[in-house]
């Protein structure tokens, strides 16, 4: 259910320059600066960990390399 919140003129102002698009609702800012603030899950922690792992290791992909195995 929709509700309606006071905020200062000099905050509705940093919303609006914090927008992605013109249409972006203060709604979708104010979730992604939620988002943006919360700590990282450990399941996630570990995934990052394995990836930066596989990265020195030499298992990755290059997008040239998956471009010539695609011949596109």
């Amino acid at each position: 259910m929709p509700t309606t919140i006071q905020v200062s003129e000099k905050l509705q102002k940093e919303l609006a320059k914090r927008k992605i698009y013109e249409k972006e609702t203060y709604e979708e800012v104010i979730w992604d600066l939620v988002e943006d603030s919360q700590e990282l899950d450990e399941e996630t922690k570990r995934e990052i960990a394995q990836a930066r792992q596989e990265i020195r290791e030499g298992k990755y992909h290059t997008l040239e390399d998956v471009k010539k195995e695609l011949e596109l």
